[in-house]
């Protein structure tokens, strides 16, 4: 099953508030990527990147620009459920 984003909000401390097309919110935790992998090093560095994250089309996942994003099945699978 798709887990489909409907909604995704920055949050202080790299992390992000996610909402699915089913309702569910997740919090995501970005640091971990920071640290293993290149591309998502921008994020800590470049100002008010973090900030600029969007929804794919279609809600398959998010992206920050051409270079960063994360699948939408990632996030549902390692993000923290909202309760």
């Amino acid at each position: 099953m798709m887990h489909k984003v409907k909604h995704v909000k920055p949050m202080g401390d790299m992390m992000l508030d996610v909402t699915f097309a089913s309702g569910e919110e997740k919090q995501y935790d970005v640091k971990p990527l920071l640290k293993k992998f290149d591309a998502f090093k921008p994020l800590s560095y470049t100002n008010g990147l973090f900030e600029q994250v969007k929804i794919d089309c279609g809600g398959y996942g998010i992206a920050w620009n051409d270079d960063i994003d994360l699948d939408c099945e990632d996030l549902w699978y390692d993000g923290i459920p909202v309760v």
